[in-house]
């Protein structure tokens, strides 16, 4: 039996797929203590983890950011995704060593475990010198040399787009550079020497790393590391029921179209108005979800073959659904493509476009290359994708292919072994 610290920012998107994790750890006979936000507590327990809270760090709603991070009010785009990366995943930093640290007192963990996008997990491992597994839970964004750096591209053909992708990797670190110094900041508060890389390579283990999705998501690139495991979809493989809607019934015998926005940047007039505008006379019933708790209803009409709730039970929703409209939310894109169904992807701000960029790249849906698409753009792509058979036959082969990989199940077993190994190290010969 091993025992492991999981972590991840308090964010459904991430805490989701680490929770799928922690509860197959559990199953096998681990200890597990899962170190996040007040909010997700009945979450982690349900698992069988052990909580333990953001406490020196900053305990937020991810609904009202702003409200402990002012400087992110308004503020969209590479404007939006720098001062995320400073005020949350870098500031933060010294304030969850300052927590963990409390609880490497009381009893060292063996194998640190996080997902991929905060300076606290390696500012943790450096500070307390234990061994750490990175756990991708975005489209990988793990430096490579080919293809384009991580920015909405689909990696360019021939000399000229291998070309453009090479002077586009070129100046990543130029538009990054202004997060070397809140890392220093942050690297200093805790006592420590800042790292000499970049924070796209500074928040990857160089021991274990478990990547959800899969290669054909990742433009098929050949160089990564050989720590590296595909794992496909994080996800409980029972999950708990939901109360389902009073419409549910409606869905019976129709065709069913999903329209999602996610649960960050939830303005419903970017996507969901239009999607919902475009497919109002389409011989489907369109199922939108608003992405916040307790929001079962748009604050505009909604036409008569549109059904609107707060969260939808996906493993109940997708078997009935032909086609999914979304905002490229990563963990809702794998669900869908886990069920075979194709998309059509309105990625706007953060990882979104790439998002869209990797499912277009896959043959598995469309690329709106807009967050905000006009009525015409969706139906277009909507009835592009309904008609050509190619699309549903890349999802199918990409549901395979997730599966082949072995979920959260794999990535446990993954993890065991690693905790073994580094027992062994430690231990040494004899």
């Amino acid at each position: 039996m091993a025992d492991f610290l999981l972590t991840a920012m308090p964010f459904t998107g991430h805490v989701t797929p680490m929770t799928a994790i922690s509860a197959a750890l559990v199953d096998r006979g681990h200890q597990v203590r899962f170190y996040t936000g007040s909010a997700f507590r009945d979450r982690v327990e349900a698992t069988g983890a052990r909580f333990v809270p953001w406490r020196h760090a900053p305990d937020f709603d991810e609904q009202d950011l702003s409200a402990t991070f002012p400087r992110l009010m308004g503020r969209k785009g590479l404007a939006q995704l720098l001062a995320n990366m400073e005020d949350l995943f870098i500031a933060t930093a010294p304030g969850q060593l300052a927590d963990v640290r409390t609880e490497w007192r009381r009893r060292p963990w063996e194998v640190l475990v996080s997902e991929e996008v905060s300076y606290g997990p390696p500012l943790i491992a450096h500070a307390l010198g234990c061994h750490w597994a990175t756990v991708a839970i975005l489209p990988l964004n793990l430096p490579s040399v080919q293809g384009p750096p991580p920015m909405g591209l689909r990696p360019g053909g021939g000399p000229l787009g291998r070309a453009r992708d090479a002077a586009l990797r070129g100046l990543t670190p130029l538009l990054t550079a202004r997060l070397r110094a809140p890392i220093t900041r942050a690297a200093h508060e805790a006592g420590l020497h800042p790292p000499d890389t970049s924070f796209d390579r500074v928040v990857f283990s160089k021991e274990l790393i478990l990547a959800s999705g899969v290669a054909a998501l990742d433009h098929d690139r050949t160089d990564r590391p050989g720590w590296l495991h595909w794992v496909g979809r994080l996800a409980h493989p029972d999950t708990p029921p939901t109360r389902l809607p009073s419409w549910w019934d409606d869905l019976a015998g129709r065709r069913v179209i999903h329209v999602t926005q996610g649960t960050q940047n939830v303005d419903p007039t970017e996507l969901l108005r239009p999607a919902l505008e475009a497919l109002a006379n389409i011989d489907a019933i369109v199922v939108a979800s608003t992405g916040v708790r307790g929001r079962e209803a748009l604050p505009f009409p909604v036409p008569a073959n549109a059904r609107v709730a707060s969260f939808l039970p996906y493993d109940q929703l997708l078997p009935r659904t032909e086609l999914v409209v979304t905002n490229g939310g990563w963990g809702g894109v794998l669900a869908t493509l886990a069920h075979g169904i194709p998309l059509v992807v309105g990625g706007g701000d953060l990882d979104k476009p790439e998002v869209a960029a990797r499912v277009a790249s896959s043959g598995a849906g469309v690329n709106l290359r807009s967050g905000r698409p006009h009525p015409h753009r969706v139906r277009a792509a909507v009835e592009r994708v309904r008609t050509d058979p190619g699309f549903a036959a890349a999802a199918r082969r990409i549901a395979r292919q997730l599966g082949d990989a072995g979920g959260s199940a794999r990535a446990a077993q993954l993890l065991e072994a690693f905790a073994a190994q580094a027992e062994g190290r430690a231990q040494g010969p004899g």
